[in-house]
Formats: C-alpha cells, sequence, structure tokens
C-alpha cells in the first residue's frame, strides 16, 4: 500500500489535470467561437444554408419547444396556486407565472431542450463528417469548415433560439393561465391584472437574450465536439454525448452569471 504521504500528491495531480483539461477545452471552444466570428465578417455567408438549418434547428423544434413550455407553465401555476391559497394572495399566481417563464423557465428549458435535440444532431452530423474524412475533402476543396459548417448553425442558432424562447414563453403564459383560471377558480380579471402590474417590458427581452447566449454556447460546444470526433462509430456516440452533457451544463452555469448581471442593471418587476 503506498504511503498516505502520497495521498495529497495523488489529489493534486487530479486535480491539476482536471482544471489543464477543463482549460484546454473551453480554450478550443473559444477559439471555435472567435474563428466564426471572424467568419461572419470576411467570409461570404451561404445563405441557403441558413435557410436550411432555420428549417431543421428552429421551425422543427417548436413542437418540443411549445409541449416544454406549456406544461411547465401548467404544473408551475397549479403549484403555485397550492402554496399561496394558504396565504389568500391566488391572485399573485399569474405574476409569479409570468415573469418566472420570461426570466427564467422560458430561456433555461428551451436551452436545455435544444440542447438535447439539436446540439446532438450538430454534434453527430459533424462527428460523422470528420471520421469519414469529409472535412478533409472540403479542405482539399479550399473550404474551410468553419465557414461552411459552423457558421451557417451559429446564424441560423441567433436567428432561431430568441424566437423559440419567445413561443415558450408564449404557450407557458397561456397554459398557466388556463390552469389558474379555469380549472383552480382564480379570478381572471385579478390574475391579468396582475400579471400585467409585475410583468415589465424588459422581462420577455431578458429571456430572449438569455436564449441568444444559450444558443451560441449549444452551437460552438456542440460543433466542438463533432470536430474533435475520432475512432469510428463509437468516437461520434461519445461526441455526441459528451455535446449534450456538456451544453447542458454551460447554460445552467452561464444562466447563474446572466441571472446575476441582468438582476443587478435591470431588476424584476416583483419584489
Amino acid at each position: 500500500m503506498p504511503p498516505s504521504s502520497s495521498l495529497p500528491v495523488r489529489l493534486v495531480r487530479v486535480l491539476g489535470r482536471t482544471v489543464l483539461g477543463l482549460t484546454h477545452y473551453a480554450g478550443g471552444v473559444a477559439l471555435l467561437a472567435w474563428e466564426t466570428l471572424a467568419a461572419l465578417f470576411i467570409s461570404k455567408i451561404r445563405w441557403r444554408l441558413v435557410l436550411l438549418q432555420l428549417v431543421e434547428l428552429g421551425f422543427r423544434s417548436q413542437p418540443v419547444v411549445a409541449v416544454t413550455g406549456a406544461f411547465t407553465g401548467a404544473v408551475f401555476a397549479a403549484q403555485t396556486y397550492f402554496q399561496f391559497r394558504n396565504l389568500g394572495m391566488e391572485s399573485a399566481v399569474g405574476a409569479l407565472v409570468s415573469v418566472s417563464m420570461c426570466r427564467e423557465l422560458g430561456p433555461v428549458l428551451t436551452g436545455l431542450m435544444l440542447a438535447g435535440r439539436v446540439g446532438a444532431a450538430m454534434s453527430a452530423e459533424i462527428g460523422t463528417m470528420k471520421v469519414t474524412e469529409q472535412i478533409d475533402a472540403l479542405r482539399a476543396l479550399a473550404v474551410h469548415p468553419v465557414d461552411y459548417l459552423v457558421l451557417p448553425r451559429a446564424i441560423a442558432m441567433m436567428i432561431a433560439v430568441p424566437l423559440l424562447v419567445a413561443e415558450c414563453i408564449g404557450f407557458g403564459i397561456a397554459a398557466g393561465y388556463f390552469v389558474g383560471v379555469e380549472l383552480l377558480g382564480i379570478q381572471g380579471p385579478y390574475y391579468i391584472d396582475n400579471m400585467i402590474k409585475f410583468t415589465k417590458g424588459r422581462d420577455p427581452i431578458v429571456g430572449s437574450g438569455k436564449g441568444f447566449v444559450f444558443g451560441l454556447l449549444i452551437v460552438f460546444i456542440s460543433c466542438y465536439q463533432g470536430l474533435q470526433a475520432k475512432n469510428g462509430a463509437v468516437g461520434v456516440g461519445r461526441a455526441t454525448t459528451q455535446a449534450v452533457v456538456n451544453g447542458s451544463l454551460a447554460i445552467l452555469i452561464f444562466n447563474f452569471f446572466l441571472t446575476m448581471f441582468v438582476n443587478i442593471f435591470f431588476p424584476a418587476g416583483i419584489g
């Protein structure tokens, strides 16, 4: 058995490898983001590919986003009502559902759903191209992979995700109203009055802004994982799994910092 004095050394080594690995990973994603930003201004934008990606990443994601938003708003309204009923604050349910959907639940849940659906698809597609040497063929034809593969997806996500977040928010608020007023018996005028009173115009803007950031995180992390794929089908599957996990974690981590920033400079309507 190794001496106990070596335990701190092993812990330091593990911690060092972890920090170096995270730094290398973050640096690779940041470099890809920088190359994509540069390509946005100096390269030709292939609008046909952008439109195709808008359909695939945005339009076809609407059912998932709509169902997620509707049932989240419904269950949040019901749970809030059951808690607020004991305090005689049933009419405040609408305000809480609206502000929460706009600022937190809408963008975060939309981002997580897209990380699973869109992020996995992007990583698998690009990873398959990588292991089958199609990306090398693009370079042989003087086509930069970032210009052809990453940039159209990034533009499509920058357009689609804020709109999908707005759709999620709308379905969540509508479902919350239906559950609160039609099923639980809250007075409709009071529900709507409090919702309008405490939901400011900047709240949905904050949610869409978060969606914009989350969309970029999904694109860069998923494309980076795809471009790093190797070892055939096993590597593609591993890259896809890592893209979903890392994209979801990045959304949750960035959401905390964005929430702190937003609530310092743009306070919510309630409170």
